[in-house]
């Protein structure tokens, strides 16, 4: 299905999954408009540097969105953060709350007064498996991705009946330098499987062919949300040899 009606503005985009969403998409014809704090290989043509933490590039934001017709906004971006609680520094913990889930509700609010004025609009943000299931190592990152799930779950039914439709697309562990190097010796020792990044952002192509919807990527992790939901008990005693997993991690 081509996807040439879409006009898009990705947040996110100047590396991992959102360099791999923004050419899928323009492959299958969408307009797109990346947007990224870094650009460490340089900012391609039509790119925009701009970090959504800041009020005045979420205004600027706003402006593009607004200036150049565009229909569709993907909030990709994202910090990572693996460690045992009592290690984090608050500077770290604001950081990521802010990036991860403070700044794309502010970006969403600053945006949603242009986008309920059009014929048909869309808004997709990116989150992750580990806002359904808290994991050890992964409090602070988990929760941010946790507040952003549940904010995109009351906003959509916030805006039913209007033309903004609000989906969740949420990856789990992807091959890309994102995590750090504990973070990955966890995920091998745990036996966690990681998809490449195509995978995710095949997800995203098939998220916005479809009229409504969210989508968890993975399996056993598409299991593992509905234990979680239903049957949290059980899932503790799944990831119970998480935690001691972690420690030795950090105890060196």
């Amino acid at each position: 299905m081509s996807l040439s009606h879409l006009r898009i503005l990705l947040v996110g985009a100047s590396g991992g999954i959102g360099q791999a969403m923004t050419q899928a998409l323009r492959d299958r014809g969408a307009h797109v408009v990346p947007v990224g704090r870094r650009w460490p290989q340089g900012m391609p043509a039509g790119a925009i540097s701009a970090d959504m933490v800041l009020p005045q590039d979420r205004q600027r934001l706003v402006g593009v969105v607004r200036d150049q017709g565009l229909n569709t906004v993907v909030l990709a971006a994202g910090v990572a953060s693996f460690k045992p609680v009592e290690r984090l520094l608050d500077d770290e913990v604001a950081h990521v709350m802010a990036v991860n889930a403070t700044a794309p509700m502010q970006l969403t609010a600053a945006l949603l007064p242009h986008l309920l004025t059009l014929p048909r609009s869309r808004l997709v943000l990116v989150g992750s498996v580990l806002g359904h299931i808290g994991l050890p190592g992964h409090a602070v990152y988990g929760a941010s991705k946790s507040a952003l799930h549940g904010f995109a779950q009351a906003l959509r039914r916030e805006l039913v009946g209007t033309s903004v439709c609000v989906q969740c697309l949420a990856p789990r562990a992807t091959k890309t330098d994102f995590n750090d190097a504990l973070a990955d010796e966890f995920n091998r020792l745990t036996g966690t499987q990681s998809d490449d990044v195509q995978v995710v952002a095949q997800a995203l192509v098939k998220l916005l062919c479809a009229p409504a919807g969210d989508k968890v990527l993975g399996w056993p992790e598409r299991f593992g949300v509905r234990l979680n939901a239903c049957w949290t008990s059980a899932m503790d005693r799944v990831v119970a040899g998480q935690a001691g997993v972690l420690r030795r991690l950090f105890s060196v």
